[in-house]
């Protein structure tokens, strides 16, 4: 961790140095180019304060979606420095479509913010245009301003390239807001914008492999190599973005009344015998213990109760055979989706079954390993 922004640690993982060395290794020749009065260690500097670069522009690009994540009532959990560049983590699910939108849109605009910045930096140092910024490093005077043209540059790129309308760039994000928008169901928009970031995928692809060939010549082993990593990365992210859509219409279709069986109530305290004829007349049910004021403490294991002697079932205490529910493990009838998911996963401790109630009186028993089995892919 190397500090906190909006209240989450900042981790730079080992994959962002092997991302770092090879980026520096790929940016040292135009180094060389531009400064051949360079030593090897003059070079190695310079193009390493190129990635540095990068990394501020990266860093403050997830603060943004970090702020605004937070601005709009999610909990960010953590900004990490990755092989490809950077996530921001957060929790709570997108309610609203501008929510998603406005957390996507501040990522690249912060990039476009910063290549304006550059623009105007190296126009105040050397008089290079904004247009020669973006174009690329043209002719400028020293090193230093060569590095702002360059970072100016990668920073405009970064940000028109995330703004394509695809899964899993913050574009995809936005547009899948924009079809949530219009169609009321997040799911389409997830949909569409995972298969239309399939279709960059294959575009960004074609353009690296077939610009060259336009022009009379072949596409180096470089841009070769590094047009199939980025297209990889675009289709397995817009891939994921579709089976999450499909997991997250799973989840949001689930209703613990839908999963509970049938239970049958006795006061603890009750005898063996008692809580027997109780339930004899309802096939399957659970039995549940519940105390004087109809709360539940816990459901009769079979077992165990039918290892009670039969001469001693009139005089053994029911609590002799019940498994404890967790504390505060209870669900409410009309709990569902991400709610029951994530009430099961903070009081189930485990167990395997919870009481389903109504208002606080027991209506019937929830299995746990049957929700579960719900989100398994079919």
């Amino acid at each position: 961790m190397i500090g906190r922004l909006a209240g989450a640690p900042v981790v730079v993982t080992p994959s962002w140095f092997v991302a770092a060395a090879v980026l520096t290794f790929f940016f040292a020749p135009a180094v060389r180019s531009r400064a051949p009065q360079l030593g090897g260690g003059g070079v190695t500097l310079v193009a390493f304060s190129f990635v540095l670069l990068l990394f501020v522009s990266v860093l403050l690009h997830e603060a943004a979606h970090a702020y605004v994540a937070r601005s709009r009532g999610h909990q960010v959990t953590e900004l990490a420095m990755t092989l490809w560049g950077g996530h921001t983590a957060y929790t709570g699910t997108q309610r609203h479509p501008l929510d998603g939108a406005l957390i996507a849109v501040v990522g690249p605009a912060t990039n476009l913010a910063l290549a304006v910045l550059a623009a105007w930096a190296a126009w105040a140092a050397d008089g290079v245009a904004f247009w020669d910024v973006l174009a690329g490093p043209a002719s400028v005077s020293s090193v230093g301003v060569w590095l702002i043209v360059a970072a100016g540059f990668s920073n405009a790129f970064v940000g028109l390239f995330n703004l394509l309308p695809g899964l899993p760039l913050d574009g995809g994000q936005i547009l899948e807001a924009l079809v949530w928008r219009v169609t009321g169901s997040r799911r389409r928009g997830t949909v569409a914008a995972g298969w239309i970031g399939r279709v960059v995928a294959v575009g960004v692809l074609a353009a690296v492999l077939g610009w060259p060939v336009l022009h009379g010549s072949l596409p180096t082993t470089a841009n070769v190599i590094w047009a199939a990593i980025v297209g990889a990365f675009l289709w397995q992210g817009a891939g994921e973005a579709i089976r999450g859509a499909r997991r997250r219409e799973v989840v949001d279709g689930l209703l613990a009344r839908s999963f509970a069986g049938a239970a049958v109530s006795v006061v603890s305290g009750s005898s063996v015998a008692d809580a027997a004829r109780a339930v004899a007349g309802v096939p399957d049910a659970a039995l549940v213990v519940v105390d004087a004021a109809g709360s539940p403490l816990g459901w009769v294991d079979p077992a165990a109760a039918a290892a009670v002697p039969p001469g001693a079932a009139v005089s053994t205490p029911v609590d002799a055979a019940v498994v404890p529910f967790p504390p505060g493990s209870a669900v409410e009838e009309s709990m569902g989706g991400q709610e029951l998911l994530e009430h099961l996963a903070a009081t189930s401790a485990g167990a395997r079954f919870v009481p389903v109630v109504l208002r606080g009186s027991v209506t019937g028993v929830l299995d746990v390993a049957r929700v579960a089995a719900a989100l398994r892919p079919r």
